[in-house]
This record gives structure tokens, C-alpha cells and sequence, in this order.
């Protein structure tokens, strides 16, 4: 099963609000896992994840900020 999650043209302003809203709610997911869970191992796996999708986030604001017209974003979610 696909979703069409985002397709379309954007200005820099809106999809910098949408791509960090949805990678704020990824983040905050790992962090109320991290929360309840035990495991040292998984903690571990999650803060990783964590400090690379800041660092996604960071690199994304980056590329946005420095376009000059409005940026074509297409994304999907596949679910098997």
C-alpha cells in the first residue's frame, strides 16, 4: 500500500515548516520510546537515530534556505 504523503511545489517557508514538523514528530516518537524502554542497546539505537535526524534536519534547512524559488518535494509512505 502506497500513501502520497507531500507532491507539489512549495515555497522555501512552507515546506521548511512541514519537512520540520514531520521529522519534530519522529524525533519525539524515539524520545517517548527511549522513555520506556530498558534496554540499553535499543536506547542506544534510538539516540542515534535521534542525533541523525537533527543532523537531516540541519542539512535540509540548509538547502532550503539557500533556494531561490520554490522546491518540488514528492514523497510517499510504503507500507508491506
Amino acid at each position: 500500500m502506497k500513501i502520497q504523503l507531500l507532491k507539489g511545489s512549495f515555497s522555501p517557508k512552507e515546506i521548511e515548516k512541514v519537512i520540520t514538523s514531520l521529522i519534530q514528530v519522529k524525533i519525539k516518537y524515539h524520545e517517548e520510546k527511549i522513555n520506556t524502554d530498558d534496554e540499553e542497546e535499543t536506547i542506544k539505537m534510538r539516540e542515534n537515530r535521534i542525533i541523525k535526524l537533527q543532523n537531516e534536519l540541519s542539512e535540509i534547512r540548509k538547502y532550503i534556505q539557500n533556494a531561490d524559488k520554490d522546491i518540488l518535494v514528492e514523497s510517499e509512505i510504503n507500507l508491506s
